[in-house]
């Protein structure tokens, strides 16, 4: 896992051999690292293919990010058709397009809704 701060937002990059392994770390490391960023889940440079399930792995974490912390959390993946997902998780297909929406997120954040 490689983590890269970039303003007020975090981007963690898997690297590990399986999601499950990723998603453990992330797990770990959240409370003391990750709680009071906005986070980036890389999951473009993947050594393993990707399905819509494994993602859905990241449901509950994302779900307690944005209630509890009050904070953004996007995948990042080209590979999946980021429609498929309902509102627990934010996906996007490139870096860019997950910053654009955690600008607007925070925007949002700052006007009160």
């Amino acid at each position: 896992m490689k983590v890269k701060e970039k303003g007020h937002t975090l981007i963690i990059t898997c690297n590990e051999g399986s999601l499950v392994e990723f998603i453990e770390k992330v797990e770990q490391q959240y409370e003391s690292s990750f709680k009071q960023a906005n986070l980036v889940i890389d999951l473009t440079n993947t050594s393993f293919v990707v399905e819509e399930e494994d993602i859905e792995q990241f449901e509950s974490l994302a779900v307690q990010h944005m209630e509890e912390a009050n904070k953004s959390f996007i995948i990042v993946i080209e590979s999946i058709d980021f429609n498929e997902f309902d509102g627990d998780l934010i996906i996007a297909p490139s870096l860019q397009e997950a910053h654009d929406l955690i600008e607007m997120d925070e925007i949002q954040r700052d006007l009160g809704f």
